[in-house]
């Protein structure tokens, strides 16, 4: 199947490509709409924090994610894609609020695609370091452990739970 080239800020590219290249730079103008149309409304992510979300769970973490990010900043690079799919590396900088430390996790994305619009996306990246990063030297030394990477999924996905609830989303 040819998939025609589309041209993104003036330079011809795969249209999955344009996609991926969409969705990030969305995601770094902190544009949600603009973001959540890059999706299908079935759309399932993964990673290391949130585990597997579906659909509306998916839009609600970006959302939440970005606005409570108020120092968020996204840079995106080495996007690739084919006809089924693509992958990028992104970071994110901002503070953990919960205890006032920077954050600057490194994240490999893979994504399918399936008639114009992500169906599947996957962040990978070592909740051990984001643990350092986020908690100090206890993150460092435990941050290995089931423990502690329990209680930061358990508080990211209550997090998005009680936001999803207070937005009324379901």
């Amino acid at each position: 199947m040819l998939l025609k080239r589309e041209l993104y800020k003036g330079v011809s590219m795969d249209p999955n490509e344009a996609l991926i290249q969409k969705f990030y730079q969305s995601f770094q103008d902190k544009n949600l709409h603009a973001m959540l149309e890059c999706y299908d409304e079935n759309v399932e992510f993964f990673d290391p924090v949130f585990l597997h979300l579906k659909g509306k769970e998916v839009f609600a973490m970006w959302s939440m994610l970005i606005e409570r990010g108020t120092d968020l900043k996204v840079s995106y690079q080495n996007i690739r894609a084919n006809e089924q799919g693509g992958s990028a590396e992104w970071t994110a900088s901002y503070t953990f609020t919960k205890t006032n430390r920077l954050i600057k996790n490194r994240i490999k994305a893979n994504f399918k695609i399936r008639n114009e619009k992500i169906v599947w996306h996957k962040d990978s990246f070592s909740l051990w370091k984001w643990a350092g990063m986020a908690l100090g030297v206890s993150g460092y030394l435990l941050g290995f452990t089931s423990f502690i990477q329990d209680q930061i999924k358990n508080e990211a996905q209550t997090g998005l739970k009680l936001y999803m609830k207070r937005k009324k989303i379901q």
